[in-house]
């Protein structure tokens, strides 16, 4: 017979063939791994070259439609042979000593230095200005800016605040808050601001951005030279300045930036005092953060004294009477600052209410005039019981006691 191999060679013959051959080319390939060494390396060499002979046999069979006629195999023997092909893979991919010794190889993932630096700085702009990270990143990544955090925060001005604008713009702002300002004057009087801003919600309305600006927009009205409410709010945002030099624009745009929600400069009022005897108080009611002048509804008041020595005393007096606008809401300082066409209106529904009572007209008279009295006592700041004070007096009582006169008055709550 001849020598050459014949194709009835049994599969286990094939399989220790093809293992001596994986053998010898592993000690080839690899001279420092040896035999002895625990036997580790010839199971995993063994378990290597059976499934590589196994999926031989698969391929064969198949080819020839025989793999029903497969050799039995159990899952167990599957399973070592699998882990035993894995533990071979990883053996051999393990660096190896000068001592012929394998050595164990840990590997670590890690950010690359120019992915980590364009996060802190999309982290930082974040930071600056509240913008959503997705457009800190574009504006970071456009050509102009070059990864320059103060030019990053010039094109969210331009393009993101312009963008947030759009979209916030119809929106309701029916929350919000007041903030109030009290300033020294250069002839030794005072100047006091109030202001009313609003948001879309309650949530936004608490941020320290928005109360930030609140308060910015209060200290630019008490710098201005006037009395009473601005004739044109927004031509004065425009206009004006923080302390810094920053337009109230510019703030504006970028709280709107952060917040995303519709944000408007409703009113301003300017209250400055007429003489050097008179002072000028505040009160802040549902103060949203104590760093700042602002809450739910705030009241200014300002008291005259009669001499410069009671002065002193009319700041405190001043105080509580702002807590008591802020409490009672009058309409007016005295009844003689109540608009006539608004007493006409009120006699008109008294005498209404007096027909057919069949009274003699002079008595009517002093019906209505008792009626009026109470009238005002409910719209009059003076008219009213102070409901500071204990035992609640009326307040031009409690003036007159220290020897003070109301001058003037402003309220501003949200929601009205």
């Amino acid at each position: 017979m001849s020598d050459s191999p014949t194709y009835n060679t049994t599969i286990e013959e094939a399989r220790q063939a093809r293992a001596e051959e994986a053998k010898d080319r592993l000690h080839v390939e690899y001279p420092h791994i040896r035999q002895g060494e625990g036997g580790k390396e010839e199971r995993a060499k063994e378990g290597k070259e059976e499934g590589r002979g196994l999926k031989e046999e698969r391929r064969r069979r198949s080819a020839d439609g025989t793999m029903l006629n497969r050799a039995p195999c159990n899952l167990t023997s599957l399973s070592r042979i699998v882990s035993s092909t894995r533990t071979f893979q990883r053996a051999a991919a393990r660096p190896v000593s000068q001592s012929g010794r394998q050595c164990r190889q840990r590997f670590y993932c890690t950010t690359s230095p120019a992915r980590a630096s364009t996060a802190q700085l999309v982290k930082q702009l974040r930071e600056l200005t509240g913008a959503p990270m997705m457009e800190c990143k574009k504006a970071l990544s456009d050509p102009e800016v070059g990864n320059d955090v103060q030019k990053a925060k010039e094109w969210l001005r331009k393009h993101g605040s312009a963008k947030a604008s759009s979209k916030v713009a119809g929106r309701e702002a029916n929350e919000g808050l007041v903030g109030i300002q009290i300033s020294n004057a250069g002839d030794g009087g005072q100047v006091a601001s109030l202001v009313k801003v609003a948001s879309e919600t309650d949530f936004a309305s608490r941020s320290d951005v928005f109360s930030t600006f609140v308060q910015e927009v209060a200290n630019a009205a008490a710098a201005v030279d006037r009395v009473d409410a601005l004739p044109d709010v927004a031509k004065f945002v425009d206009e004006s300045q923080n302390a810094e030099g920053k337009r109230l624009t510019e703030l504006l745009n970028d709280a709107i930036l952060s917040i995303r929600e519709n944000l408007q400069v409703e009113s301003i009022h300017v209250l400055k005092t007429s003489s050097t005897k008179s002072v000028l108080a505040g009160y802040v009611h549902g103060r949203a953060s104590p760093d700042v002048s602002c809450g739910s509804s705030a009241a200014l008041v300002e008291l005259e004294a009669a001499t410069d020595e009671g002065r002193g005393e009319a700041g405190d007096a001043a105080k509580k009477l702002a807590m008591h606008v802020v409490a009672a809401k009058p309409q007016y300082l005295n009844p003689e600052s109540v608009p006539e066409d608004v007493i006409s209106k009120e006699k008109a529904i008294l005498m209404e209410k007096m027909q057919g009572t069949n009274k003699p007209p002079e008595i009517l008279e002093k019906i209505i005039t008792g009626q009026l009295r109470k009238f005002y006592e409910g719209i009059c700041l003076t008219e009213q019981s102070h409901l500071i004070e204990e035992g609640n007096p009326k307040v031009s009582k409690v003036l007159e006691g220290l020897g003070l006169e109301a001058k003037n008055y402003k309220l501003l709550a949200m929601g009205k």
